[in-house]
């Protein structure tokens, strides 16, 4: 039988050492950090940067859903 090596990692979102290979919730320390992560993903407070140029149309778009958003904000 092979051993697991005992790999003691931060956790990337509280920053906690934890061992990596016995965690079920790796990369992460817990349930709790997991789901802290799933929810930013969720709310979009992480953005993955564009090398393209925004034309006018994406603006206009962006504009779209910004006042769609805030409308459904008011029920």
């Amino acid at each position: 039988m092979s051993e697991k090596k005992d790999f003691q990692v931060s956790c990337p979102q509280c920053r906690t050492k934890f061992s990596y290979y016995s965690c079920k919730f790796r990369p992460f320390c817990s349930e709790r950090c997991k789901m802290i992560d799933l929810g930013l993903w969720l709310t979009e407070s992480y953005a993955l940067p564009s090398r393209e140029r925004l034309e006018e149309e994406d603006f206009e778009q962006i504009q779209k859903t910004l006042e769609d958003r805030e409308e459904g904000e008011n029920f």
